[in-house]
């Protein structure tokens, strides 16, 4: 740190975000080292390559994550599950949307994307993540 000037990450993960469920806690800490590298990177002015390659392990992980979320909701009949799910494909196919213009070089990646990512990850978490919590404690998941 000799001298350097550090950058916050975007997001810093703290007990706001605990969903009281581990597992969920360590798959949204990663979804948040993702978006704060997608954001270092653009910041940094790294290469289309570069950029491509967090993009594309911003998606797949996004996606195992709600998988995993959505196979809790299934297994224990969540009853906001339906709602999640949605909500879930709507961010997957934003975030998808998103990488295709990006690799058609028809969007360059933005404060805004980052932004999008970040305030959607946020506030999905703090309101709707929350809810499930209490309920998969119920049935034993910690």
């Amino acid at each position: 740190m000799e001298g350097e000037l550090t950058k916050m990450a975007l997001i810093e993960w703290n007990e706001t975000y605990n969903v009281q469920v581990e597992e969920m806690n360590r798959q949204h800490r990663r979804l948040i080292e993702l978006i704060n590298q997608l954001d270092s990177a653009m910041r940094m002015g790294k290469g289309k390559d570069v950029l491509g390659v967090i993009i594309n392990d911003l998606a797949k992980y996004t996606t195992t994550h709600f998988t995993a979320e959505e196979s809790l909701f299934l297994k224990y009949n969540y009853p906001a599950a339906s709602a999640q799910k949605a909500m879930h494909q709507l961010f997957i196919d934003k975030v998808n949307d998103f990488r295709k213009k990006y690799e058609e070089g028809s969007i360059a990646l933005s404060v805004q994307v980052i932004d999008f990512l970040s305030d959607w990850l946020k506030k999905h978490i703090m309101v709707e993540d929350k809810k499930y919590g209490p309920f998969l404690n119920e049935k034993g998941i910690k």
